[in-house]
């Protein structure tokens, strides 16, 4: 792409310019100008200080061609500054009144730093826009989500308080987990506003970090076992990783509930492993996989792999999210790639904390 000057440089060209034309005008044309007089005209030229009429009308044209000059080029000038930020206020109060859809055309006339104030500002519209729509899609998301127990919970408190459930162990049990259910909603959602803030704080210990993931597959194994899942423990159980423990207790339960809500019966391998200077955690399941076009959003939050059966097998949307959020607050990521005929997810981080450059 060619680039173009910047207005320091527009501006020191022209005005350089227009002072070596009005100095060619001056001098190099009052030369020509005595020449033709002195030649054609000698009784035109005054003997005092005081011009004669010819020259006058020299002077006159001599003047009138320096500011044509001037004003030629300070017209160009304010056409390559004045309109595009003409452009860039006109939309900026559109934006101002609510119209997030405003943007400041490019005019051929821009360059330099207006031509890049205005991409800059058609940027900054169209983040504030899909910010916008995010927040939105958020606040709907998050309503669809609690609407479904609180609607049950509701519904069987009323029926309790007006005598239509007789009071049971198996009710008290199921409004137990409904409730259970909203408070890791409310916990996924706080994890990633804090990830979102800049403020998910994680607590390093060296651990070995398998006798901890260990908990987590001996309360897993009697639920994916009862639903046909044969669940494989391939933790490397001397490996000493620097994390934050609990929040890798977290991002195992995310991970197996994705499986246990998603994946179809068969076997659940969990790995965890040292890759080079790196700690990986993985979980892989027998099937269905995800389709590639979704795999790189996967860990968006309310991004469901295959929408049609999320809200029959249950789950918010919200589970791998924190995975991601948890990964990267330590200094890692997380991938989901396909694995045979299932979907592997990896969990990748420093298996020590990385030393802060002075």
């Amino acid at each position: 792409m060619k680039t173009t000057p910047g207005l320091r440089r527009q501006f020191i060209q022209s005005l350089a310019v227009m002072a070596l034309g009005i100095i060619f005008i001056a001098v190099f044309g009052s030369y020509v100008f005595y020449a033709i007089a002195v030649a054609y005209m000698p009784n035109s030229i005054s003997e005092t200080w005081i011009p004669s009429r010819v020259e006058m009308i020299w002077i006159g044209c001599t003047i009138a061609a320096a500011l044509g000059m001037s004003v030629f080029v300070a017209i160009r000038l304010s056409r390559r500054l004045i309109t595009p930020l003409n452009s860039v206020a006109h939309s900026l109060r559109e934006v101002a009144q609510g119209n997030l859809t405003a943007r400041a055309p490019l005019d051929a006339q821009a360059s330099g730093e207006t031509a890049q104030l205005v991409r800059d500002f058609n940027a900054m519209a169209e983040r504030l826009q899909s910010m916008t729509r995010e927040r939105e899609f958020w606040n709907a998301a998050i309503a669809h989500e609690l609407r479904t127990p609180v609607t049950i919970l509701r519904g069987r408190l009323q029926g309790l308080a007006e005598g239509v459930f007789d009071p049971s162990s198996e009710l008290f049990e199921g409004l137990l987990r409904q409730v259970e259910g909203l408070n890791r909603l409310i916990e996924d959602l706080r994890v990633l506003s804090l990830k979102d803030s800049g403020h998910l704080e994680i607590q390093r210990t060296s651990v070995r970090l398998a006798d901890e993931l260990s908990t987590v597959l001996q309360a897993f194994a009697a639920p994916l076992a009862a639903k046909g899942f044969h669940l494989h423990n391939e933790l490397d159980a001397s490996l000493l990783v620097e994390c934050d423990a609990l929040r890798m207790r977290q991002t195992l339960m995310a991970l197996l509930e994705n499986a246990l809500h998603h994946a179809d019966p068969g076997n659940v391998r969990v790995r965890l492993q040292k890759v080079g200077d790196d700690c990986q955690l993985s979980v892989a399941d027998d099937g269905p996989g995800i389709d590639s076009a979704l795999a790189a959003d996967i860990f968006e939050a309310f991004r469901r792999g295959d929408p049609s059966r999320s809200r029959k097998s249950g789950g918010s949307g919200l589970g791998l999210a924190v995975v991601k959020a948890i990964a990267e607050a330590h200094a890692g990521h997380a991938i989901c790639q396909a694995s045979g005929v299932g979907s592997l997810f990896i969990i990748s981080w420093p298996v020590s904390k990385p030393v802060a450059q002075a």
